[in-house]
Protein backbone atom coordinates (compact mmCIF):
# COMPACT_ATOMS: atom_id res chain seq x y z
CA UNK A 1 0.00 0.00 0.00
CA UNK A 2 1.26 3.09 -1.21
CA UNK A 3 1.72 6.37 1.38
CA UNK A 4 -0.01 9.22 0.44
CA UNK A 5 0.50 13.10 1.23
CA UNK A 6 -0.82 14.70 4.13
CA UNK A 7 -4.28 16.62 2.86
CA UNK A 8 -4.26 19.62 4.41
CA UNK A 9 -7.28 21.98 4.99
CA UNK A 10 -5.45 24.89 3.98
CA UNK A 11 -4.68 26.70 0.32
CA UNK A 12 -1.48 27.47 1.43
CA UNK A 13 1.15 25.00 0.49
CA UNK A 14 3.53 23.32 3.48
CA UNK A 15 6.77 24.78 3.44
CA UNK A 16 7.92 22.06 6.33
CA UNK A 17 7.22 18.36 7.10
CA UNK A 18 8.51 16.92 10.82
CA UNK A 19 8.77 13.22 10.40
CA UNK A 20 8.96 10.99 13.43
CA UNK A 21 9.43 7.50 13.51
CA UNK A 22 8.33 5.77 17.07
CA UNK A 23 8.79 2.59 18.28
CA UNK A 24 7.67 1.56 22.01
CA UNK A 25 7.95 5.65 23.22
CA UNK A 26 4.44 5.41 24.69
CA UNK A 27 5.67 7.64 27.73
CA UNK A 28 7.61 10.49 25.15
CA UNK A 29 4.76 10.98 22.94
CA UNK A 30 2.67 13.57 24.73
CA UNK A 31 5.83 15.70 25.89
CA UNK A 32 7.15 15.69 22.15
CA UNK A 33 4.06 17.04 20.52
CA UNK A 34 3.92 19.63 23.57
CA UNK A 35 7.54 20.18 23.08
CA UNK A 36 7.16 20.33 19.01
CA UNK A 37 4.47 22.51 19.21
CA UNK A 38 6.11 25.14 21.08
CA UNK A 39 10.07 24.33 19.53
CA UNK A 40 8.12 25.38 16.15
CA UNK A 41 5.84 28.55 17.59
CA UNK A 42 9.09 30.50 16.09
CA UNK A 43 8.63 29.01 12.41
CA UNK A 44 6.19 31.40 10.17
CA UNK A 45 5.57 29.22 7.24
CA UNK A 46 2.56 26.39 7.15
CA UNK A 47 4.08 22.69 9.06
CA UNK A 48 2.39 19.72 9.82
CA UNK A 49 3.92 16.66 11.62
CA UNK A 50 4.16 12.67 9.83
CA UNK A 51 4.51 10.50 12.93
CA UNK A 52 4.76 6.94 11.84
CA UNK A 53 4.29 3.85 14.76
CA UNK A 54 6.83 1.09 13.71
CA UNK A 55 4.75 -1.76 15.03
CA UNK A 56 5.24 -0.57 18.82
CA UNK A 57 3.85 -3.08 21.53
CA UNK A 58 2.81 -0.92 23.85
CA UNK A 59 0.16 2.69 23.56
CA UNK A 60 2.51 4.07 21.42
CA UNK A 61 0.16 4.23 18.83
CA UNK A 62 -2.69 5.22 21.17
CA UNK A 63 -1.02 8.09 21.92
CA UNK A 64 -0.30 9.13 18.98
CA UNK A 65 -3.57 9.14 18.05
CA UNK A 66 -4.81 10.88 20.33
CA UNK A 67 -2.18 13.61 19.96
CA UNK A 68 -2.98 14.56 16.61
CA UNK A 69 -6.47 15.30 17.51
CA UNK A 70 -5.36 18.90 18.92
CA UNK A 71 -6.88 21.70 17.08
CA UNK A 72 -3.22 23.32 17.09
CA UNK A 73 -1.50 20.87 15.16
CA UNK A 74 -2.08 19.26 11.78
CA UNK A 75 -0.69 15.92 11.77
CA UNK A 76 -1.09 12.10 10.29
CA UNK A 77 -0.29 8.92 11.89
CA UNK A 78 1.19 6.01 9.63
CA UNK A 79 1.11 2.94 11.27
CA UNK A 80 3.11 0.04 9.83
CA UNK A 81 1.98 -3.68 9.97
CA UNK A 82 4.75 -4.87 12.22
CA UNK A 83 8.26 -3.70 12.92
CA UNK A 84 10.44 -3.05 10.07
CA UNK A 85 13.04 -0.96 11.90
CA UNK A 86 13.92 2.88 11.74
CA UNK A 87 15.04 3.32 8.33
CA UNK A 88 12.24 1.69 6.87
CA UNK A 89 10.03 3.70 9.34
CA UNK A 90 12.14 6.56 8.45
CA UNK A 91 10.97 6.19 4.67
CA UNK A 92 7.57 5.87 5.22
CA UNK A 93 7.31 8.83 6.84
CA UNK A 94 9.19 10.87 4.12
CA UNK A 95 6.91 9.26 1.44
CA UNK A 96 4.00 10.64 3.21
CA UNK A 97 5.27 13.79 3.88
CA UNK A 98 4.48 16.29 1.65
CA UNK A 99 6.73 19.47 2.65
CA UNK A 100 8.86 21.65 0.66
CA UNK A 101 11.64 20.96 3.19
CA UNK A 102 11.52 17.76 5.33
CA UNK A 103 13.07 17.62 8.70
CA UNK A 104 13.56 14.36 10.73
CA UNK A 105 13.54 14.10 14.50
CA UNK A 106 14.07 11.13 16.78
CA UNK A 107 10.70 10.12 19.22
CA UNK A 108 12.80 9.85 22.55
CA UNK A 109 12.67 14.18 23.43
CA UNK A 110 16.75 13.89 23.16
CA UNK A 111 16.24 16.20 20.11
CA UNK A 112 15.11 19.73 20.26
CA UNK A 113 12.45 20.72 17.86
CA UNK A 114 13.02 24.46 18.70
CA UNK A 115 16.72 23.89 16.28
CA UNK A 116 14.10 23.02 13.47
CA UNK A 117 13.44 26.73 12.37
CA UNK A 118 17.45 27.82 12.56
CA UNK A 119 18.03 24.94 10.58
CA UNK A 120 15.56 25.72 8.11
CA UNK A 121 17.23 29.72 7.87
CA UNK A 122 20.41 28.22 7.64
CA UNK A 123 19.91 25.75 5.03
CA UNK A 124 18.29 28.50 2.72
CA UNK A 125 21.12 30.99 3.62
CA UNK A 126 23.38 28.83 2.66
CA UNK A 127 21.79 26.91 -0.19
CA UNK A 128 21.94 23.56 0.73
CA UNK A 129 20.04 19.99 0.02
CA UNK A 130 21.03 18.99 3.46
CA UNK A 131 21.48 20.47 6.79
CA UNK A 132 22.75 17.45 9.88
CA UNK A 133 22.70 18.42 13.25
CA UNK A 134 25.96 18.02 15.40
CA UNK A 135 25.39 16.89 18.88
CA UNK A 136 28.49 18.93 20.39
CA UNK A 137 27.35 18.65 23.44
CA UNK A 138 26.14 15.16 23.66
CA UNK A 139 24.34 13.74 26.49
CA UNK A 140 25.06 10.26 25.93
CA UNK A 141 27.52 7.87 28.20
CA UNK A 142 30.92 8.20 27.27
CA UNK A 143 32.36 4.67 26.06
CA UNK A 144 29.22 2.64 25.13
CA UNK A 145 28.07 5.94 22.93
CA UNK A 146 30.61 8.42 21.90
CA UNK A 147 33.89 6.74 21.49
CA UNK A 148 31.92 4.17 19.25
CA UNK A 149 30.22 7.24 17.31
CA UNK A 150 33.59 9.28 17.31
CA UNK A 151 35.24 6.27 15.98
CA UNK A 152 32.31 5.48 13.36
CA UNK A 153 32.36 9.45 12.01
CA UNK A 154 35.61 9.35 11.10
CA UNK A 155 35.39 5.98 9.50
CA UNK A 156 32.81 7.35 7.71
CA UNK A 157 34.00 10.47 6.62
CA UNK A 158 37.46 8.71 5.58
CA UNK A 159 35.54 6.23 3.04
CA UNK A 160 32.34 8.35 1.92
CA UNK A 161 34.27 11.38 1.54
CA UNK A 162 31.67 13.59 3.24
CA UNK A 163 32.80 14.73 6.24
CA UNK A 164 30.52 15.46 9.63
CA UNK A 165 31.20 15.44 12.92
CA UNK A 166 27.95 13.48 13.47
CA UNK A 167 26.59 11.20 11.17
CA UNK A 168 24.50 9.42 14.15
CA UNK A 169 22.25 12.49 14.88
CA UNK A 170 18.43 11.74 13.64
CA UNK A 171 17.92 15.65 13.66
CA UNK A 172 18.09 16.34 9.72
CA UNK A 173 16.38 18.64 7.22
CA UNK A 174 16.35 17.97 3.81
CA UNK A 175 15.05 19.72 0.69
CA UNK A 176 11.89 17.55 -0.36
CA UNK A 177 13.08 17.19 -4.36
CA UNK A 178 16.37 15.80 -2.99
CA UNK A 179 16.00 12.75 0.07
CA UNK A 180 12.66 11.65 -2.40
CA UNK A 181 15.27 10.69 -4.77
CA UNK A 182 16.87 8.31 -1.95
CA UNK A 183 15.76 4.92 -1.16
CA UNK A 184 16.49 4.09 2.11
CA UNK A 185 17.00 0.05 2.73
CA UNK A 186 18.28 -1.93 5.68
CA UNK A 187 19.52 0.29 8.30
CA UNK A 188 20.89 2.75 6.36
CA UNK A 189 19.33 5.97 7.91
CA UNK A 190 23.22 6.32 9.71
CA UNK A 191 24.40 7.08 5.92
CA UNK A 192 21.84 9.26 4.83
CA UNK A 193 24.57 12.40 4.06
CA UNK A 194 26.26 9.40 2.11
CA UNK A 195 23.54 8.48 0.29
CA UNK A 196 22.53 12.42 -0.69
CA UNK A 197 26.11 12.85 -1.47
CA UNK A 198 25.16 10.33 -5.11
CA UNK A 199 22.46 12.26 -5.62
CA UNK A 200 24.19 15.62 -5.04
CA UNK A 201 27.30 17.64 -4.96
CA UNK A 202 28.85 17.09 -1.14
CA UNK A 203 29.10 20.91 -1.32
CA UNK A 204 25.20 20.74 -0.91
CA UNK A 205 25.33 18.96 2.61
CA UNK A 206 26.29 21.27 5.85
CA UNK A 207 25.73 20.65 9.32
CA UNK A 208 24.92 22.88 12.68
CA UNK A 209 25.45 22.59 16.30
CA UNK A 210 22.28 21.57 18.00
CA UNK A 211 20.83 20.68 21.43
CA UNK A 212 20.92 17.31 22.73
CA UNK A 213 19.04 15.90 26.26
CA UNK A 214 19.74 13.06 27.86
CA UNK A 215 16.82 10.43 27.60
CA UNK A 216 13.78 11.24 29.78
CA UNK A 217 11.67 7.95 29.19
CA UNK A 218 12.44 4.51 28.39
CA UNK A 219 15.86 2.87 27.24
CA UNK A 220 17.91 3.32 24.13
CA UNK A 221 17.30 0.81 21.44
CA UNK A 222 20.75 0.85 20.74
CA UNK A 223 23.61 -0.84 22.31
CA UNK A 224 27.50 -1.37 21.50
CA UNK A 225 26.35 -4.39 19.12
CA UNK A 226 25.44 -1.40 16.31
CA UNK A 227 29.72 -0.93 15.68
CA UNK A 228 29.66 -3.84 14.21
CA UNK A 229 26.68 -3.17 11.93
CA UNK A 230 27.83 -0.09 11.06
CA UNK A 231 31.12 -1.64 9.84
CA UNK A 232 29.25 -4.19 7.58
CA UNK A 233 26.41 -1.68 6.29
CA UNK A 234 29.50 0.68 5.52
CA UNK A 235 30.68 -1.33 3.27
CA UNK A 236 27.93 -1.58 1.55
CA UNK A 237 27.83 1.98 1.47
CA UNK A 238 31.13 1.89 -0.20
CA UNK A 239 30.38 -0.45 -2.80
CA UNK A 240 26.58 1.16 -3.61
CA UNK A 241 28.26 4.75 -3.78
CA UNK A 242 31.17 3.55 -6.08
CA UNK A 243 29.82 0.66 -8.07
CA UNK A 244 25.98 0.81 -8.11
CA UNK A 245 25.58 1.30 -11.50
CA UNK A 246 28.14 -1.10 -12.54
CA UNK A 247 28.85 -3.94 -10.06
CA UNK A 248 30.79 -5.80 -12.75
CA UNK A 249 33.87 -3.45 -12.58
CA UNK A 250 33.82 -4.31 -8.84
CA UNK A 251 33.73 -7.94 -9.38
CA UNK A 252 35.47 -7.98 -12.45
CA UNK A 253 38.83 -5.98 -11.20
CA UNK A 254 38.95 -8.18 -8.36
CA UNK A 255 38.78 -11.27 -10.84
CA UNK A 256 41.30 -10.09 -13.67
CA UNK A 257 43.65 -9.50 -10.74
CA UNK A 258 43.49 -12.63 -9.41
CA UNK A 259 44.02 -13.92 -12.50
CA UNK A 260 46.72 -12.20 -13.21
CA UNK A 261 48.54 -13.53 -10.16
CA UNK A 262 47.26 -17.30 -10.83
CA UNK A 263 49.28 -16.72 -14.62
CA UNK A 264 51.99 -15.49 -13.09
CA UNK A 265 52.42 -18.93 -11.58
CA UNK A 266 51.45 -21.18 -13.89
CA UNK A 267 53.61 -19.80 -15.85
CA UNK A 268 56.24 -20.25 -13.72
CA UNK A 269 55.56 -23.77 -13.23
CA UNK A 270 55.58 -24.16 -16.78
CA UNK A 271 59.06 -22.61 -17.13
CA UNK A 272 59.98 -25.20 -14.60
CA UNK A 273 58.78 -28.17 -15.94
CA UNK A 274 59.18 -27.68 -19.61
CA UNK A 275 62.27 -25.67 -19.81
CA UNK A 276 63.89 -27.49 -16.56
CA UNK A 277 62.21 -30.77 -16.81
CA UNK A 278 61.44 -30.00 -12.72
CA UNK A 279 58.21 -32.62 -11.45
CA UNK A 280 55.53 -30.17 -10.40
CA UNK A 281 52.39 -32.36 -9.85
CA UNK A 282 53.22 -32.47 -6.23
CA UNK A 283 53.87 -28.67 -5.99
CA UNK A 284 51.42 -26.78 -3.42
CA UNK A 285 52.18 -23.77 -5.58
CA UNK A 286 50.26 -25.56 -8.42
CA UNK A 287 47.01 -25.73 -6.42
CA UNK A 288 47.17 -22.31 -5.70
CA UNK A 289 47.58 -21.50 -9.00
CA UNK A 290 44.52 -23.68 -10.03
CA UNK A 291 42.47 -22.03 -7.93
CA UNK A 292 43.44 -18.51 -8.02
CA UNK A 293 42.85 -19.34 -11.71
CA UNK A 294 38.98 -20.76 -10.61
CA UNK A 295 38.16 -17.86 -8.43
CA UNK A 296 39.02 -15.38 -10.91
CA UNK A 297 36.75 -17.30 -13.31
CA UNK A 298 33.85 -16.88 -10.54
CA UNK A 299 34.70 -13.38 -10.26
CA UNK A 300 34.15 -12.57 -13.78
CA UNK A 301 30.97 -14.14 -14.30
CA UNK A 302 29.78 -12.92 -10.75
CA UNK A 303 30.84 -9.56 -11.88
CA UNK A 304 28.03 -10.42 -15.38
CA UNK A 305 25.37 -11.34 -13.01
CA UNK A 306 25.46 -8.43 -10.92
CA UNK A 307 25.57 -6.23 -14.00
CA UNK A 308 22.13 -8.27 -14.92
CA UNK A 309 20.52 -7.82 -11.39
CA UNK A 310 21.30 -4.31 -11.17
CA UNK A 311 19.69 -3.52 -14.61
CA UNK A 312 16.69 -5.52 -13.20
CA UNK A 313 17.06 -2.88 -9.83
CA UNK A 314 16.96 0.40 -11.92
CA UNK A 315 14.30 -0.89 -13.78
CA UNK A 316 11.76 -1.45 -11.31
CA UNK A 317 11.92 0.89 -8.50
CA UNK A 318 8.35 0.19 -6.98
CA UNK A 319 9.97 -2.49 -4.36
CA UNK A 320 9.16 -0.92 -1.04
CA UNK A 321 10.92 -1.31 2.32
CA UNK A 322 7.74 -1.26 4.50
CA UNK A 323 3.99 -2.19 4.51
CA UNK A 324 1.18 0.39 5.92
CA UNK A 325 -1.32 -0.89 7.55
CA UNK A 326 -3.80 2.46 7.99
CA UNK A 327 -3.44 6.39 8.30
CA UNK A 328 -4.97 8.31 10.81
CA UNK A 329 -6.02 12.12 10.20
CA UNK A 330 -7.59 14.61 12.37
CA UNK A 331 -11.00 14.78 11.13
CA UNK A 332 -11.50 17.58 9.17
Amino acid sequence: MDVTAIAGPYDTPVELSLVVPLFNEEESVGPLIARIIEGMSAYTGRWNLVLVDDGSTDATLLRAREAISRPDLEAVVVELQRNFGQTAAMQAGIDAADGRLIATLDGDLQNDPADIPRMAAELEARDLDLLVGWRKNRKDGLFLRKVPSWCANKLIGRITGVKLHDYGCSLKLYRSSVIKQVKLLGEMHRFIPAWVAAVVPSSRIGEMAVNHSARAYGTSKYGISRTFRVILDLLSVLFFMRYRARPGHFFGSLGLGIGAISLLILFFLAVEKYGFGEDIGTRPLLIIGVMLFLSSVQLITTGILSEMIARTYFHNKDTGSYTVRQVFRRAE
